[in-house]
């Protein structure tokens, strides 16, 4: 199987998160930084992206890819984010990101909490409207963990 893991990182998280999807995947594969991400028809079995959330849908490179990007292969997202596992928020990020693969083959999805950076954190709790999961970021810390690694590979080998 011909594969291609995808990543946007702001603090390392989705990275950290990519890395050991790579390392766990047999056959031809490729790690890529989304700012290398190869354009056009993408010509592989498989085709990972992960990516971290802002404002509650992918970051700004991963969003401009996802509309942009024609697949035949099968597709798996993956995010990290402050809010809670499984929360409104983090489900509706990943349920907006598959809606912008234009049809594709999205075969599976997992995210995670992953820390944030606590400049940013700083930052946010200076708005005049904090967002609502500020207040799950503190159980972000010291995430992604070995669970959520191990959580992410079981997740895609199920989709596969």
């Amino acid at each position: 199987m011909k594969s291609l893991v995808l990543y946007s990182s702001q603090s390392g998280n989705t990275q950290t998160l990519a890395k050991a999807l790579y390392d766990s995947l047999e056959g031809e594969k490729e790690l890529c930084d989304i700012d290398q991400a190869p354009s056009g028809n993408l010509d592989y079995d498989l085709v990972a992206v992960g990516f971290w959330l802002q404002a509650g849908k992918p970051d700004p490179k991963t969003d401009v890819f996802l509309k942009a990007c024609k697949m035949n292969a099968k597709v798996f997202l993956f995010a990290t984010h402050g809010a809670a596992k499984g929360s409104d928020h983090a489900r509706g990020a990943m349920e907006y990101a598959v809606s912008l693969m234009n049809g594709a083959n999205v075969i599976g999805t997992y995210s995670c909490q992953g820390e944030v950076n606590p400049k940013v954190l700083e930052k946010i709790k200076q708005k005049d409207s904090p967002p609502p999961w500020l207040h799950e970021a503190d159980d972000a810390v010291n995430h992604p963990d070995d669970t959520d690694i191990a959580e992410l590979i079981a997740a895609l080998k199920k989709a596969l």
